[in-house]
């Protein structure tokens, strides 16, 4: 039997009024829950729509039909919505004061529409000066006023062009401040510009765009469009290349359009130098060329630092060996005192090796040995949180290498480099197993040409998550002096936390009967996703603040295999929010991107942001909001950081995340769901990284079949790379 499909229902009815309250706003949906004051009715009317953008006090016409919810009541679910600004001193009034002008309040509103009556958006508009007739407002906040208006105007014209093309709209600030008037001329132009520069805008959302303006499919600007955002793709998979046949597949895949097309926008890619496509072991592979301009530059300069010799001042090795246990307290064993022999006479070298196994103590005595002899040294890591602890196990400053290398806030470039290289004598470099090829290479660029470079970092943690495999090439290219610590000394055997990671690395499951008291490390076994969240949400608001004496919020960390699913990042911050930071009455907040910001929430910056100076991966606490000007303050260490609400899509909340931002960072606490419902991601090195980011205490919990098909995957996911081959090549 056919069934006709449901026709779309006509409006039966049409109502009109001023928007009291914006009650639920969806900026990427553009769905509205809005409380209206409608001509006719004496009490305020819900409406229900989507629209591409809504305030207070706005005038509105709906067309729809009533309906009767069960909890909620009379409602107007509205097919066709339109909010026009205000004409009536009322409406301006609460229009203003809705937060749609940045810096204009409630107070200030009612003071403005007392001096120009509902003309005061005219007097914004034309005349800004005429404001300073107002109390309070000066020439600074005259202009602020008039900035905001003028942005606010402009970024709403964004808005509804976008929407006029079935685009969501949230990310319409963000196309501003990049493009400014240009906006909407830009999108028209090539609305593919907008996947390659605008943050949190796929291709997907270009495409769709540039199919509504009338690009035709088969355009060779889609076609190169589509190849590009590929190989981009590629790169947050870890990849710094992809086979040409599957890089051709995946375009037609994408783009729905005959290979034929692709191949010749992908010719005229490679003849005009935006790709480069290089036989690779037998393989032909397409690369971004600065991605293999940076796999060469990093073979390149490792092979000059292989062929010179230390410049440090002579070093009796057994003399300066003894000096230094007796200054530290600290007999070296015997793979230490190797160690320590192979890094003093290397100009570049890599020491390796799990927790536990003297990693810091070898460190501390290269830096005790070698500034007595008045060698300058610098230290630095990739991350915030793993300089600081370079710090504190050091007692000597190291600094974020985008610090050290001094990046410029306005254009991300790095301002040391050959021509202005860094100064020391040596280098020391932690958690390399962190840093991407990129990063390496413009480290390699900065570094003096007599000075050395000492590698730390634990190879079987997880790969960066920029492209390459920086760490685990240079040690398979044998072309780099190595050492490899494996012995746990004893004061870290008695530690389960790091026991169990070493069993782990070697494909053995730890110990998992019953914990004695006393110990860092639990394992509870639940099966049901659903139990494994209830059981977890327990530990943290509850059981392990009471029994360790521990913040749930700051000293606390969940780390989750994967984002999606019940016991992904996304629903566990939902919950973990709910349980540890409700909404509290009479405390503003701030909704944007799909989250809720609230004071003392725990938040991640998710992309770097080199003019506030925080970068991927970095955590921090929310201390103010301030809902007039539209700002959100966080808490980094000893830095307030201010993001408006607009640039909110560079942060999400942070009280549970995925094992990969984690990297680099260790915390107090750490509690790792498990099951099988993350089957796709369950691997040796995500646990084992994920285990060894605890301190003082790890519970894992969820199945021990998940826990056991981790620990025997060793099959780490391939990454697409020409650095193995240049650093082989470099030797021969």
């Amino acid at each position: 039997m056919n069934v006709a499909s449901p026709q779309p229902r006509t409006p039966s009815e049409e109502i009109a009024g001023l928007v009291e309250r914006v009650t639920f706003f969806n900026a990427d949906s553009g769905f509205a829950i809005l409380r209206v004051k409608v001509r006719g009715q004496r009490d305020l009317v819900t409406v229900l729509g989507s629209l591409p953008t809504v305030s207070a006090g706005e005038w509105l016409t709906a067309g729809g039909w009533w309906v009767r919810d069960k909890e909620h009541g009379l409602q107007f679910k509205a097919q066709v919505l339109k909010a026009v600004p205000p004409t009536t001193s009322e409406g301006v009034e609460r229009y203003l004061g809705g937060g749609f002008v940045k810096g204009v309040g409630p107070v200030l509103a009612k003071k403005l529409v007392e001096h120009f009556g509902a003309d005061v958006l005219g007097v914004i508009t034309d005349n800004p000066s005429d404001l300073e007739s107002v109390d309070g407002i000066g020439p600074k906040r005259r202009e602020k006023i008039a900035t905001a208006w003028q942005e606010g105007m402009q970024i709403r014209e964004i808005m509804l062009f976008l929407h006029s093309h079935g685009v969501s709209t949230g990310r319409a600030v963000r196309i501003f401040k990049t493009y400014g008037n240009l906006a909407i001329q830009t999108v028209r132009e090539n609305p593919y510009t907008l996947a390659r520069e605008i943050h949190g805008i796929g291709f997907a959302t270009a495409d769709q765009i540039a199919q509504s303006v009338g690009i035709p499919k088969d355009s060779q600007n889609r076609a190169s469009a589509g190849i590009d955002h590929v190989l981009l793709e590629a790169t947050s998979d870890g990849h710094c290349a992809l086979p040409l046949e599957k890089l051709k597949a995946a375009a037609v895949k994408l783009l729905e359009v005959p290979a034929d097309t692709i191949e010749q926008a992908l010719s005229q890619m490679l003849t005009s130098g935006f790709l480069l496509l290089e036989e690779i072991d037998n393989e032909p592979l397409v690369f971004l060329p600065h991605l293999r301009k940076a796999e060469d530059g990093i073979a390149t300069r490792i092979r000059r630092l292989l062929k010179g010799s230390v410049t440090y001042p002579k070093i009796e090795f057994e003399k300066a060996v003894a000096w230094c246990e007796d200054k530290t307290g600290k007999t070296l064993a015997p793979s230490q005192r190797e160690a320590l022999r192979t890094v003093l006479t290397s100009r570049v070298a890599i020491i390796t090796g799990g927790p536990g196994v003297g990693k810091t103590t070898l460190v501390n005595s290269i830096l005790l040995i070698l500034r007595a002899k008045k060698v300058k040294c610098l230290l630095c890591a990739p991350t915030g949180r793993a300089a600081k602890r370079l710090t504190e196990t050091t007692g000597l400053e190291a600094k974020t290498i985008h610090r050290l290398l001094e990046v410029d806030p306005a254009t991300g470039r790095f301002q040391r480099n050959e021509a202005k290289p860094l100064e020391c004598d040596l280098l020391i470099v932690d958690e390399t197993s962190m840093v991407d090829v990129l990063l390496m290479y413009a480290l390699l660029r900065a570094l003096p040409k007599t000075s050395a470079l000492i590698m730390v970092g634990d190879v079987d943690q997880l790969p960066s998550v920029g492209p390459g495999n920086a760490l685990r090439d240079l040690i398979e290219s044998g072309v780099v002096p190595i050492v490899r610590l494996t012995e746990v000394f004893r004061q870290a055997a008695t530690s389960k936390i790091i026991t169990s990671a070493h069993l782990i690395r070697q494909g053995k499951m730890p110990e998992l009967r019953t914990a004695e008291a006393g110990s860092d490390f639990y394992f509870i076994e639940r099966d049901a996703p659903e139990e494994i969240a209830a059981t977890l949400v327990r530990l943290v608001q509850d059981r392990m603040p009471k029994g360790h004496q521990l913040d749930p919020i700051r000293d606390i960390q969940v780390l989750c295999p994967m984002n999606r699913g019940s016991i992904g990042v996304r629903e566990l911050n939902i919950v973990l929010q709910g349980a540890l930071n409700p909404v509290r009455q009479g405390e503003s907040v701030a909704e944007r991107f799909g989250w809720r910001f609230g004071v003392r929430d725990k938040v991640i910056q998710t992309v770097n942001n080199y003019k506030k100076e925080v970068f991927n991966g970095d955590i921090g606490i929310v201390e103010k909001i301030d809902p007039v000007e539209q700002e959100v303050f966080v808490r980094y260490d000893d830095r307030l950081v201010t993001y408006d609400y607009g640039e909110l899509d560079e942060v999400s909340l942070a009280y549970a995340v995925t094992i990969h931002k984690a990297q680099g960072s260790e915390f107090p606490a750490v509690v790792i769901p498990v099951a099988m419902q993350h089957y796709m991601l369950l691997q040796r090195n995500l646990i084992y990284t994920g285990i060894t980011r605890a301190k003082r205490l790890l519970v894992v919990v969820g199945q021990k079949k998940a826990l056991g098909l981790a620990v025997r995957n060793d099959q780490s996911h391939k990454r697409y790379s020409g650095l193995l081959s240049s650093l082989k090549e470099s030797i021969k």
